[in-house]
């Protein structure tokens, strides 16, 4: 999207986001009532690993959630009931934009005081190899989100200090449940959950796990006064993952120092979803190696990312358009631009970018055939109004004459 535009549009409060109204989050039989704000849920799970009280997880749609429509959502899954308030505004804030930088997700959280997920997660904390949580996740939890919510395959599970323990527990044993792990703060000392003591016999068994699906992680941590104990037992989870984390396992480890403690979780989050989603959002640079072999390279190179790494669709147009505007020669320029519009033919975005390139060059009929098909392919007002504006430019215009949109 062209950055420039995009600063525009928020200065003016426009949002990116799609203009379709939602479907309510409610479990009643009011469920279907429609509203235009983020909205709760709660999603009952039974299953013989809990015992005989079922467990009441808290959903959280975000604005302009319909269940009815063709789209799929992200899942993010956080064991602190509290989080919800924390997750479901930055969530809401992070994504109201067109989905930048969060792609728009739902939110899970865990019930306050469970007994049942309470035995399970100390289970998994005090016996090792015990996995019987990580069936509950497989076996009930996973499942029964999928069911009921138009989910897209693609899921991060986040959490902080003990919960952020067994985000790593769960990545070491399972990497399948899940696409991303957060881990802020962690707490392994004490053999917790056995992640230190088996990592790296863990971390050689998940490999294969890796080698076709990848999985991002992020570890962070801080100087505070609370995270001091926890110091030692980090530099050897990082110390885990330099000497095993296998390929596959896309990982970054941050140190917030000079925060606060109660902070740790806000900025690991929001760092977290900037590294998972960098590839979506960031174009390839046009002297990256990728670039550098012309267009079907982006395209495939974007295609892996689709269905090996996120499970939906990521668009390469932003990648296209920056190589195409990197390039001197006119006619080189337009030739990319051209593979490009073949390529996705119904981008709107990259259509404008070719057509302000060839009335800068002067080809107005051509201009004008890609920008009347770019305002077809958009129902977003603000881009029809923008397309409809450069158009007008051009009703004038003789052929030869560089026209700037």
């Amino acid at each position: 999207m062209n950055r420039m535009l995009t600063v525009a549009m928020l200065a003016m409060g426009l949002s990116l986001a799609p203009v379709a109204q939602a479907i309510a989050g409610d479990s009643s039989a009011e469920a279907n009532t429609i509203t235009d704000k983020v909205t709760t849920e709660t999603l009952t799970v039974t299953s013989p690993l809990l015992g005989d009280e079922p467990a009441v997880f808290t959903v959280t749609l975000p604005k302009g959630f319909n269940a009815y429509s063709d789209k799929r959502y992200v899942v993010m899954f956080e064991q602190h009931p509290r989080a919800q308030a924390l997750l479901a505004g930055m969530q809401d804030w992070m994504s109201h934009n067109g989905g930048w930088p969060w792609v728009e997700t739902i939110v899970v959280t865990a019930p306050d005081g469970h007994e049942g997920l309470g035995k399970l997660k100390g289970v998994a904390i005090e016996e090792q190899g015990n996995q019987a949580l990580l069936d509950f996740y497989q076996q009930a939890l996973l499942p029964a989100i999928d069911k009921k919510y138009p989910t897209n395959g693609f899921r991060i599970m986040n959490g902080f200090t003990g919960n952020a323990g067994l985000v790593l527990y769960t990545l070491f044993n399972r990497p399948e449940l899940f696409n991303a792990y957060i881990a802020a703060s962690p707490v392994l000392s004490k053999d917790f959950a056995y992640v230190l003591k088996d990592g790296a016999k863990q971390l050689k068994a998940i490999a294969p796990k890796l080698s076709n699906r990848p999985v991002f992680l992020q570890i962070s941590t801080s100087d505070s006064d609370f995270e001091q104990g926890q110091l030692t037992s980090f530099d050897e989870l990082e110390a885990l993952l330099k000497a095993y984390a296998p390929d596959g396992l896309n990982w970054q480890s941050q140190r917030f120092n000079g925060s606060y403690y109660m902070t740790q979780p806000v900025l690991a989050t929001a760092h977290g979803i900037e590294f998972i989603f960098n590839d979506i959002h960031q174009p390839l640079a046009p002297d990256s190696e990728v670039s550098q072999q012309g267009v079907a390279a982006i395209v495939a190179h974007y295609r892996a990312l689709s269905e090996r790494v996120y499970g939906f669709e990521v668009s390469p147009a932003d990648s296209l358009i920056s190589l195409a505007e990197s390039i001197d020669d006119p006619a080189s320029q337009l030739n990319v631009f051209a593979q490009s519009v073949e390529a996705l033919p119904d981008n709107h975005s990259l259509r404008y970018r070719y057509a302000t390139t060839l009335a800068r060059q002067g080809q107005v009929a051509k201009a004008k055939v890609q920008l009347d098909k770019a305002l077809r392919q958009t129902q977003h007002p603000f881009w029809q109004r923008h397309y409809g504006q450069a158009l007008e430019k051009l009703v004038d215009a003789k052929t030869g004459e560089a026209v700037n949109l």
